[in-house]
C-alpha cells in the first residue's frame, strides 16, 4: 500500500474523517530504513508529526493548526482559560480546572491540541478522558510535550 494512502487513512481514523484532507499536498514521508515504516511527516522542512510505537501519531502544533480548519477535529481539542495560556505555552501540564471547554473525542492516551481562544498553543498526551476531565475540578488533564 501507498505509504502517503496509508498516513490519511491513519490520520482519519484517529482524528475524524475528512481531517486527513486538510494534509499539504506535497508532504514529505520519512521512513524507517530497517522496517521500512512511517518515521515522521514533513511540509518544507516543518515537521507534521511522527509515529508512535502504539501505532498512533503524535502531531505537532504545526499539523494541529493545519487540522483545526476540520469542524471534525475540533472534536479532539480542549480549550483553557487564561490564567493558564502562559504555562501551558511553556511546555507545562493542563490541569482540569482550567479547561473552559473539551471535545467529546478525547480519549485516556489520545493526542490532544490545547486551544486557548481558537488559537493552538500547545499539543500534548490526554491523561483523562473528555467526560473525566469535564467532571473534575482538580488532576492533570493534558500533559504537553
Amino acid at each position: 500500500m501507498d505509504q502517503s494512502i496509508k498516513l490519511r487513512q491513519t490520520v482519519d481514523t484517529l482524528f475524524g474523517p475528512g481531517v486527513s484532507k486538510f494534509l499539504p499536498k506535497n508532504f514529505e514521508i520519512k521512513k524507517s530504513k530497517k522496517t521500512g515504516r512511517i518515521r515522521s511527516v514533513f511540509d518544507k522542512e516543518k515537521l507534521l508529526l511522527t509515529s508512535r510505537s502504539d501505532g498512533g501519531l503524535a502531531i505537532t502544533v504545526h499539523c494541529a493548526k493545519l487540522f483545526l480548519k476540520s469542524k471534525k477535529f475540533q472534536e479532539n481539542c480542549l480549550q483553557i482559560d487564561k490564567e493558564s495560556k502562559e504555562f501551558v505555552e511553556n511546555g507545562k501540564s493542563v490541569f482540569c480546572g482550567h479547561v473552559t471547554s473539551c471535545g467529546k473525542n478525547i480519549k485516556i492516551g489520545s493526542d490532544v491540541p490545547v486551544l486557548y481562544k481558537n488559537q493552538v498553543i500547545g499539543v500534548g498526551k490526554s491523561v483523562l478522558s473528555s467526560k473525566m476531565i469535564m467532571s473534575q475540578n482538580r488532576g492533570v488533564a493534558v500533559k504537553i510535550r
